[in-house]
């Protein structure tokens, strides 16, 4: 089967983007707890036009979050393709990781979207609603695959509903989640 080039959103309303997003599914990855849950990220457009991003994950009943910055990778371009870093460990930041975020398909309601990267090694299934209509989870794997995505590797991030609130839970303040990350826990 012959995949089809990689295209991105052209023109995306950041603006309209930003907020709150939950995760429905994505690639395991090593940056996350393998038993994180209510997974999302919350997006919040800077003065300077770049976006403030907090990931948020709870994991053994605590809430762990990083917190970065997400910019245009080429501020010409109308592409939707962004660069996030982040500071690790996220305790004391010292060594900023950079990382490619591409928004490959978005709804006209800004509700549901689908985000990779060129590796094709990350990919993220996002939505407003801590739950997704499960014909459109299926049209965004269908669309990752048709691009060359190992969709095989998806795997749904379980949701609370309601999704707590940040404060519900107590904080994993000396960044364990991080450190569990690493060693593949």
């Amino acid at each position: 089967m012959t995949t089809k080039e990689m295209e991105v959103v052209k023109n995306l309303d950041v603006e309209k983007y930003m907020g709150r997003w939950y995760e429905i599914a994505s690639f395991p990855s090593r940056n996350q707890p393998k038993d994180g849950v209510n997974t999302r990220a919350t997006y919040t457009l800077n003065q300077d036009g770049t976006v403030h991003v907090l990931n948020e994950t709870w994991s053994g009943g605590k809430r762990g979050s990083i917190e970065g910055t997400a910019y245009k990778a080429d501020p010409k371009s109308d592409e939707a393709k962004l660069k996030v870093k982040f500071y690790i460990p996220p305790f004391l930041p010292i060594i900023p990781i950079v990382g490619d975020y591409w928004v490959l398909y978005i709804d006209d309601d800004y509700q549901y979207a689908l985000i990779g990267q060129p590796s094709k090694k990350y990919l993220w299934i996002l939505c407003r609603q801590p739950h997704l209509d499960e014909e459109i989870y299926n049209q965004l794997v269908e669309k990752a695959k048709e691009v060359g995505y190992d969709v095989s590797k998806l795997h749904k991030t379980p949701q609370a509903d309601p999704p707590p609130d940040g404060e519900d839970a107590p904080k994993d303040t000396k960044g364990f989640w991080w450190i569990k990350s690493i060693l593949g826990k």
